[in-house]
């Protein structure tokens, strides 16, 4: 799979976490406590959740209050609204970073730049599903403990709801995606930058002329024949002077 392949991959897991810890936000079931007595008629069931709280009756009635105050809350769903809520925005942040990053986007000219901010979205994603998994971690903990609790009454045993669940699912989801973004594209750097002058590079070259030797060229041998020619023979005037009466 190449390098977009990758960060497209790792985008669409990250959505759907991001999806994922909406819901778990937005739904009032983290916890969920079953009544049902003598006669069915008087049988309810009680959802809580971090901002809202409904009771369903048995014959299909179903009525929800809003929370006014968080000190009503108990810790886990105090602590869980905030670091809910931010997990969602370092989450959706991270998101929207990637697009920037992207390798097929041109928001960014150099491909190290682009490697950067999709590793700091990558960052940032991991980041969300570590703050959504421990508020998660911690209602389960202790809804697990006072439903073991013998001193509970009866009535009062609560039971995991189904926003815990998709809260560790989507805390999963946004691990992958971030995970895949952060692995995708490595930073490379260029091995040489232009604009970047070493020092002594690169070097200066400039012409040298030599100067013409002014010196005489001195024959190392002779070119002076070993025997010296013979006269040249006389003229036939010389050698036959009666030709030249006649």
């Amino acid at each position: 799979m190449g390098r977009c392949g990758k960060e497209t991959a790792g985008q669409v897991i990250s959505f759907v976490g991001l999806v994922g810890v909406a819901v778990t936000c937005g739904i009032p079931m983290w916890r969920v406590t079953s009544y049902i007595g003598a006669n069915i008629v008087t049988g309810q069931i009680v959802w809580d959740g971090l901002w809202m709280n409904c009771i369903m009756q048995s014959t299909g009635q179903m009525q929800c209050k809003i929370n006014d105050s968080v000190m009503r809350l108990t810790r886990d769903l105090q602590a869980a609204r905030a670091l809910v809520i931010i997990s969602l925005v370092f989450g959706f942040i991270g998101f929207i970073i990637s697009f920037i990053g992207a390798k097929c986007t041109s928001c960014l000219k150099q491909d190290h730049s682009k490697a950067n901010v999709v590793i700091i979205s990558g960052c940032l994603i991991i980041l969300a599903a570590v703050l959504v998994l421990v508020p998660v971690c911690w209602s389960a903990v202790i809804t697990i403990t006072d439903f073991q609790d013998p001193t509970t009454i009866e009535t009062q045993r609560r039971e995991i709801g189904a926003s815990i669940y998709i809260g560790w699912a989507s805390a999963a989801l946004l691990l992958i995606g971030g995970i895949i973004l952060t692995t995708s594209c490595p930073p490379q750097r260029p091995l040489y930058n232009p604009q970047y002058t070493y020092p002594g590079y690169p070097p200066a070259y400039t012409p040298v002329y030599a100067a013409p030797s002014s010196r005489a060229y001195t024959p190392t041998g002779s070119y002076y024949p070993n025997k010296p020619y013979t006269q040249p023979p006389p003229t036939y005037a010389a050698v036959f002077p009666e030709i030249k009466r006649k």
